[in-house]
């Protein structure tokens, strides 16, 4: 299974973060399948690349909390069928 979660990158006390696609399995910092956007919680800026989001999540990821609220700040599921994932 394929989950959207963040990879923590950037220096000590710094911390930025990737937004990735990333098997279950795999660590924190493991081998990601593609990097779909970035998040920085000290400046609180977001870059994200919406269609590639939007193929994951047509195709079953499921995003991690913390992604689910960055993703729905930035109206990303406003583009995608109510069905096609859980928002609790």
């Amino acid at each position: 299974m394929v989950k959207l979660r963040l990879k923590r990158c950037g220096r000590k006390q710094r911390a930025t973060y990737r937004i990735v696609a990333i098997d279950v399995r795999s660590r924190r910092e493991g081998r990601d399948l593609r990097k779909v956007g970035f998040y920085d919680p000290i400046k609180k800026e977001t870059s994200l690349n919406v269609p590639a989001i939007l193929y994951f999540l047509e195709r079953g990821a499921q995003p991690t909390e913390t992604v689910r609220d960055i993703l729905k700040k930035s109206e990303v599921f406003k583009e995608l069928c109510p069905n096609q994932i859980k928002l609790n």
